[in-house]
């Protein structure tokens, strides 16, 4: 006789036609996810969509403003700031994906196996925590890129070094709910292995808060990875960046506004997409109980 599967609640709650109701009807979900599909497209192809080479000089149009020629103007240089926003969206949506992948699953895995063991190992968890939160996230990574020196490597490890506690701080919340509930009861007293209970039945019913805060972080990421190229900590001139290419317009502000402008609305955009996603999910996985 085949043993039955204790039904975890993401499952009995959310079966998989009210899930695509739930995305069809979330204006929320399909506006972020439209403004991220535009970036993602923009992002792989930009070679199809920028009119010039983002690194090419041309003294004709140095401080040139919006016009037909160049649609976002040109900077002091005479780089065409339409093609270097465009190109840094490859890199920025980088910066968000690289700085976030490792967080998302170090954290949710170290979260794992502390919110389910307890006892000691939260304890330790907890003064790791206290340690890190002490000083201001950005100050860290800051500190951490300065020591290691400027550059998009360094900055993925700044970033990896200190995002995955928040995520594993989440996943540890969630599972000392999950696992007192009756389905994780069940599943113990049918003989189930630890490994089992924890990555099939705990695990999938604890990472949706994780999933919706990714759907932030990577927007932040996006912020801080602007924040430290606009301070030279991060990627490198003439790399098309968009806090190089605020960067690059701070002395013009006043007679060429166009080149910090509008790659400062690309980040506004994409960070708009993002939020804006991880709203819709939340909305689509929240689970009453």
């Amino acid at each position: 006789m085949t043993a039955i599967e204790p039904v975890s609640p993401v499952v009995a709650a959310v079966p998989a036609k009210a899930a695509r109701r739930r995305i069809r009807l979330s204006l929320t979900f399909l506006a972020g996810a439209a403004i991220l599909a535009l970036s993602l497209l923009l992002a792989v192809f930009p070679q199809l969509f920028a009119p010039y080479n983002p690194t090419a000089f041309d003294y004709k149009a140095i401080l040139k403003g919006p016009s037909a020629a160049h649609l976002f103007g040109a900077d002091n240089f005479g780089r065409d700031i339409l093609s270097r926003t465009i190109w840094a969206y490859r890199v920025d949506l980088q910066i968000a994906l690289f700085g976030t992948l490792f967080p998302v699953v170090f954290g949710t895995l170290v979260g794992a196996v502390v919110g389910y063991v307890g006892g000691w190992l939260e304890a330790v968890f907890g003064r790791i925590v206290d340690a890190v939160v002490t000083f201001p996230f950005l100050v860290l990574v800051i500190a951490i890129v300065a020591v290691l020196g400027p550059g998009l490597l360094n900055l993925y490890i700044a970033v990896s070094l200190v995002g995955w506690i928040f995520y594993a701080k989440l996943i540890v919340a969630e599972f000392k709910v999950q696992k007192r509930l009756d389905y994780a009861a069940a599943a113990r007293v049918m003989g189930y292995g630890t490994g089992r209970i924890v990555l099939r039945h705990l695990l999938p019913n604890a990472v949706t808060g994780a999933i919706v805060y990714w759907m932030t972080d990577m927007a932040l990421c996006i912020l801080l990875g602007s924040s430290l190229g606009y301070l030279g900590l991060g990627a490198q001139p003439p790399t098309a960046e968009w806090g190089v290419l605020i960067a690059d317009g701070k002395n013009y502000m006043k007679t060429a506004w166009w080149i910090s402008i509008f790659p400062g609305a690309a980040i506004v955009l994409t960070g708009l997409g993002f939020s804006l996603l991880g709203d819709g999910l939340a909305d689509m996985l929240r689970v009453k109980r």
